[in-house]
């Protein structure tokens, strides 16, 4: 069994918290063989720190196939050029797809940054390819996504509903918006009986409000988690991926709880 959790800043704090040790202890007794990594998704450089409904819709559904997507942008060969003297030894320039991703892991575990609950309202013509921050473009966003993940029916995948942001940070309707989605994609988007799992996140944060406690954040100011936040839902965000692994992801909790 090969997991891979795939996150930025606020998926590491979770990570980093306890999740690779939770998995040593498990693995303690059991007869298995259970692999669990991390990778940054999309990468800073050179695709951009960006991971919203629009980039995995842009990386999976739109750039499908056998080769990596590397965003273009101005001279294209320059651009690659600068990308291979940045990789690391044995890594690759540009970001995996779907039908790569799927041949390495059973689990695929994909999530947003809290920038996501930033949304601006609707504008009442909703754009699978544009990256507006808007409940619209994320709804068309995520329904092609389910498609494309259906396409894989012996991989499960985890989506976890997005971070949320602290009350100084965003405005009250923003805030609300961002629920509201997090909520369909809760009661309409996530369907029992196919491949796809959901990691209730945002409830976590927020238990039910708009905004990610104060006495849960890193700051006042910091929408990132703090660090006993961070230990609890390392150990949820576990749980929850054990009860996907072992068949139970439509009947436990989306909480881990």
């Amino acid at each position: 069994m090969n997991i891979v959790f795939l996150h930025h800043s606020t998926g590491r704090c979770i990570w980093e918290a306890g999740v690779p040790e939770w998995f040593e202890d498990y693995r303690i007794g059991r007869d298995m063989e259970l692999e669990i990594t991390e990778k940054t998704f999309p990468k800073r450089f050179p695709y951009g720190w960006n991971n919203y409904p629009f980039d995995y819709w842009n990386i999976w559904v739109r750039h499908a196939g056998p080769e990596r997507y590397l965003k273009p942008a101005g001279n294209v060969k320059s651009r690659i050029k600068t990308a291979l003297k940045r990789i690391l030894p044995g890594d690759h320039p540009g970001e995996p797809t779907l039908e790569e991703l799927t041949k390495q892991y059973q689990i695929i575990i994909f999530k947003h940054c809290f920038p996501v609950s930033d949304i601006e309202a609707d504008s009442g013509s909703p754009d699978v390819s544009s990256s507006d921050r808007k409940i619209e473009n994320y709804k068309a966003q995520y329904e092609e996504l389910k498609k494309k993940l259906h396409e894989f029916p012996e991989t499960k995948f985890i989506v976890w509903t997005g971070a949320a942001l602290v009350k100084r940070a965003v405005t009250e309707e923003k805030a609300e918006r961002a629920r509201q989605f997090f909520e369909w994609v809760r009661t309409e988007w996530d369907q029992p009986g196919d491949n796809i799992f959901l990691f209730d996140f945002h409830q976590l944060e927020t238990e039910g409000g708009l905004y990610l406690k104060d006495e849960y954040a890193a700051g006042s100011e910091d929408s990132h988690p703090g660090p006993d936040f961070s230990k609890r839902a390392a150990s949820l965000f576990c749980s929850r991926i054990v009860a996907v692994m072992e068949g139970r992801g439509d009947e436990s909790s989306v909480t881990g709880e």
